[in-house]
């Protein structure tokens, strides 16, 4: 329904991708509504997954979007140089624009044409959902006429492709369905018709080979045929293809020791508490020995000179004493 053209914003100086509504178009006011709805949805949104929209307008008669320039390729000619991809390259990928959906889904919006061609990844592989020319409101009044279905046949949600109520549940199902493709390297079935298509998504797709059988149960609910068995948000899908670390090998670990501060005053105590158990200690270790020196007996004592009253008795008595001493 348009043509995209890289342009230059003269008064930023920066590259931008210019759309224009093909002119056979122009004049069909259901598509020209539908043209400038992508403008207003895509504006309110911010969000380093999603494609912005900077400017708006008209010339010639021809309606134009302003939208970022991505520097990188869509994530369908990417899987045509390598499909499928590794699966943490795959589930790294999917995950972005998870993020991105969940933030579109948080405003109320619905994307309803997720594809690998609407998905695009830049050279620094960042993710970027683009077009939302066909998403609308959870509340508004669906676009598209009597008998069209809008969106890629391969990613289309059974409900959407029998043009009943689409919701976010829709988008999780294209979303699963880009993530099978990814991973299989095939979309999850072949059909001759939407008919067809629908018949056979009733029956989960073949397995696929060469996953983790949670990241294949993952999908696999991702596709389912009714909406309520599917993933209830873009971040929940997102949580189970997360990817889990290998366990390691168990090993005893020792338990970590307490670290115990202790004051300088505390210390000080301490040392001096020690410091007199080892004296004492080695008075003991002292007088356990041989050689050691032993206590000496106390000093006999001295005998008292007997006195008398007067100086003849204590002549006469002192006399007696040395008599005795002597004999």
């Amino acid at each position: 329904m348009a043509t995209v053209e890289l342009a230059r914003d003269t008064e930023l100086g920066r590259l931008v991708a210019v759309k224009r509504l093909f002119a056979s178009l122009a004049g069909d006011g259901v598509f020209q509504q539908r043209f400038f709805r992508e403008a207003r949805v895509a504006a309110a949104l911010s969000h380093p997954n999603l494609v912005a929209v900077y400017d708006v307008g008209e010339e010639d008669g021809l309606p134009f979007i302003v939208m970022e320039y991505v520097d990188g390729e869509t994530l369908a000619e990417l899987m045509a140089r390598s499909r499928p991809l590794p699966t943490s390259r795959a589930l790294e990928l999917i995950s972005q624009a998870c993020a991105g959906l969940e933030h579109a889904h948080g405003a109320g919006l619905v994307h309803r044409d997720i594809k690998p061609q609407n998905l695009l990844v830049r050279r620094d592989g960042v993710v970027k959902i683009a077009d939302f020319g066909i998403a609308r409101t959870l509340e508004a009044t669906q676009l598209t006429q009597a008998g069209t279905v809008l969106g890629t046949a391969a990613y289309l949600a059974p409900e959407q492709a029998l043009g009943e109520r689409v919701t976010r549940a829709a988008d999780i199902y294209s979303l699963g369905a880009v993530a099978y493709e990814l991973l299989a390297g095939r979309t999850p079935y072949t059909f001759d018709s939407l008919a067809d298509l629908v018949q056979k998504q009733r029956r989960p797709p073949a397995p696929i080979s060469g996953v983790d059988a949670r990241i294949e149960e993952a999908v696999q609910r991702a596709l389912s045929y009714r909406p309520e068995d599917r993933q209830q948000s873009a971040a929940e899908l997102a949580g189970e293809l997360a990817p889990v670390e290998a366990p390691t090998a168990t090993t005893r670990v020792m338990p970590r020791a307490r670290t115990v501060h202790i004051s300088r005053r505390a210390l000080l105590a301490l040392g001096a508490l020690l410091a007199a158990a080892l004296i004492g200690a080695g008075v003991l270790l002292a007088y356990g020995r041989d050689d050691a020196p032993q206590p000496q007996p106390p000093p006999p004592r001295a005998d008292v000179l007997p006195r008398g009253d007067t100086p003849a008795e204590s002549a006469r008595l002192l006399a007696d004493w040395l008599r005795e001493k002597a004999g």
